[in-house]
């Protein structure tokens, strides 16, 4: 690994890099780019030049380079910023003779690139002083002393260089470093404002650490520090460079062990290389190891089933469900060796360059890490388990509280399929991606598959699907929050908190017969019903609906009547018609004086089953999610039909039987034709 300093670069997959240069006028803009191709200074060069394009072999890593001469005129004020827009790097001139040209990149040109910056235009930024040749000699500063505060304030400046064209000095550099910033950002890498590795870049260079440690026995022994070493950088190591490696990373750390080298000093040895600005080297091994600049796999490496209609969805496999067993069941550990790991491991952040690694000191653990394995997995397992992942994928809505826990945040293993099985659902590349992060081996083409079309479930009235989503929709207050919070066996609540944004609850229903299905409750706020059915397959992923009322008020009734309307005629009209249920939420109150007969008159109407009675507040739920689930594996039942859909119907049933009774009547007359023809002839 020490070779890896003068290891061969990756540069990854960038097939261009496009230069913007800025800057006053009269700071050298022109000059350096001219000087920089032709390799000869021009006295006299046009105001902006042309799009320049540098030769390939420029530099080692034969990326093509093309640099944008611009005009800092008031009149092209939109080219500029179009252009910057566009740049993969940003160089800003100052001119060394001119004091001015200095401030005004504090005063105006970073700050207008901040301003770009809020639509998204983030790129290295590389300050370069012009003419240097010309420098007042009484006024000879060095540019750590002219610069320093200036990359102080604005981070995003990646390094300064002062240069001549005249004189040809550092000419070739300037373009050199912008391509290494393009390259090897250090942006991704390293946070300059704590000075530390940051946290996807840890979290990576773990998960690589693993990749290589086939023995698994925590440590890369001599054998396996080699074959990564060749990977990387296809040279392998002599026994001096093991020893040299050993040498530098300090005894205290205990980066080494009678195995090898331990994940301290891997990410030890890491701290160094981005502390003396080898971004290089830490860039190839990612790159080697399929990371993008973002740090997150390249989309290349996720090969995701193509779903064929949109009334079919993404399910994990058998496959991949036993593998998230054994990830369960691996960090339910609870135990000493929890104890062991996190001391060992996730005490290692934050790195701080300047002591290269510093172990945090933690707090007390919590009372069930000393007790063996208690079938859950609570927080600091699951920051564990996901510790090789860019970021955990339940962190945020809609997956943050869509699964059961525990009043301590315990996670059993129900809940934990329950909300990969979402992510599947929801997201299936990002389901797939956190599956390779956490350690899945097996053929990534049989971690997901494809379910069948729902037209065709209807046509063989019964659904193969293990996975059903439920669209729960209902008038505010009607119980539509307390009927999911019922769902994942929280508490009741006598505070009404209105959804603004729709939510989800996730959990696996046991059914008769002992069979598991996962149920997904999709609460649809009132006020976003007119959205969803403005979209034609918005219904597509619906496998069942679910039409929730307060059975004590007359108003909550005719308002989910009005949405049961509405959700059946978009059906009709798009052909995704689905299942549908009604329920009777606050069955704890007395209904309302007609509620008998409203609902009996609009079931029978539509041809659907009677309201399904349930009291949240009283833990009364009255089987309604086996009875969800039996609706959605049978969907060629329980379908309503309005009035309007049964009268085209009729009309297309009596409009077939005429023209069948019209087509035997001309069938029988041209029999009859025939057959008299035949007699006359025979006549005649």
């Amino acid at each position: 690994m020490a070779k890896a300093l003068n290891g061969a670069a990756n540069s990854g997959n960038q097939t261009g890099i496009r230069i913007v240069v800025a800057g006053d006028r009269g700071t050298g803009k022109s000059s350096l780019i001219i000087t920089a191709a032709t390799y000869n200074f021009q006295s006299n060069v046009p105001p902006v030049l042309p799009p320049t394009r540098l030769p390939d072999d420029f530099y080692p890593d034969r990326v093509p380079i093309t640099i944008i001469d611009t005009s800092s005129s008031p009149k092209n004020r939109s080219v500029l910023e179009d252009e910057l827009r566009c740049a993969d790097a940003v160089v800003l001139t100052y001119a060394c003779d001119q004091p001015a040209t200095l401030d005004r990149l504090s005063t105006f040109w970073l700050p207008e690139l901040h301003r770009l910056e809020n639509e998204q235009v983030k790129v290295p930024v590389i300050v370069v002083g012009c003419k240097l040749d010309l420098r007042d000699e009484q006024q000879q500063m060095s540019i750590q002393e002219v610069i320093q505060p200036i990359m102080e304030q604005f981070r995003e400046i990646e390094t300064c260089i002062e240069c001549s064209a005249s004189t040809h000095i550092q000419i070739r550099e300037v373009f050199y470093y912008v391509q290494k910033a393009v390259l090897y950002p250090k942006g991704p890498l390293y946070d300059e404002e704590i000075d530390i590795l940051k946290p996807r870049l840890v979290r990576a260079l773990k998960r690589i650490f693993i990749l290589c440690d086939h023995d698994r026995d925590g440590a890369l022994s001599d054998a396996e520090l080699n074959d990564f070493q060749v990977r990387c950088f296809n040279t392998a190591l002599e026994p001096d460079e093991i020893s040299n490696l050993k040498r530098v990373v300090p005894e205290k750390l205990q980066g080494f062990n009678e195995h090898g080298l331990t994940l301290i000093g891997f990410l030890y040895i890491h701290a160094l290389f981005v502390e003396k600005e080898l971004f290089e080297t830490t860039w190839t091994v990612l790159r080697k190891y399929g990371y993008n600049n973002d740090i997150k796999l390249r989309e290349d490496l996720i090969p995701v089933p193509f779903k064929q209609a949109p009334d079919q969805n993404m399910e994990l496999t058998t496959e991949a469900l036993e593998f998230l067993k054994g990830i369960f069941s691996l960090f339910d550990i609870n135990g000493q060796k929890a104890l062991e790991i996190m001391q060992d491991l996730t005490a290692l952040h934050p790195i701080e360059l300047g002591l290269p690694l510093r172990i945090t000191k933690r707090g007390p653990l919590p009372s069930w890490i000393y007790y063996g394995s208690d079938g859950l997995l609570h927080p600091d397992e699951l920051v564990d388990l996901f510790s090789t992942a860019p970021e955990s994928p339940w962190i945020e809505a809609p997956y943050k509280d869509a699964a059961e826990k525990t009043t301590l945040g315990g996670l059993s293993l129900d809940g934990f399929l329950s909300e990969w099985a979402l992510l599947t659902l929801l997201d299936p590349v990002s389901s797939l991606e956190n599956l390779i992060y956490i350690g899945y081996t097996g053929d990534l083409s049989s971690a997901l598959r494809v379910t069948r079309k729902r037209c065709l479930d209807r046509k063989r009235q019964q659904s193969d699907r293990n996975v059903f989503q439920c669209f729960v929709f209902g008038p505010k207050e009607a119980g539509k929050s307390g009927l999911l919070n019922a769902f994942l066996e929280r508490p009741f609540s006598h505070s009404y908190n209105p959804t603004i944004d729709e939510c989800y609850a996730v959990n696996i229903v046991d059914q008769p017969g002992g069979s598991k299905k996962t149920l997904v409750l999709r609460e649809i706020h009132e006020d976003g019903v007119r959205g969803l059915l403005s979209k034609r397959d918005s219904l597509a992923a619906c496998d069942i609906a679910l039409f929730v009322y307060d059975s004590s008020d007359e108003s909550s009734w005719k308002r989910a009547t009005e949405l049961l309307l509405k959700v059946a005629s978009h059906g009709e009209k798009t052909r995704y018609g689905v299942p549908c249920l009604i329920v009777a939420a606050k069955d704890d109150l007395d209904p309302y004086p007609t509620a008998i007969h409203d609902a009996i008159k609009l079931t029978q109407d539509m041809g659907i089953e009677p309201p399904i009675p349930i009291s949240a507040k009283l833990g009364d739920i009255n089987t309604v999610f086996q009875r969800i689930i039996a609706a959605a594996e049978h969907p060629h039942l329980s379908i309503p039909e309005t009035r309007a859909w049964r009268s085209r119907k009729l009309y297309s049933r009596l409009t077939n039987s005429s023209l069948m009774v019209f087509s035997v009547g001309a069938a029988v007359a041209l029999v009859g034709l025939a057959a008299y023809r035949v007699y006359a002839t025979r006549h005649n």
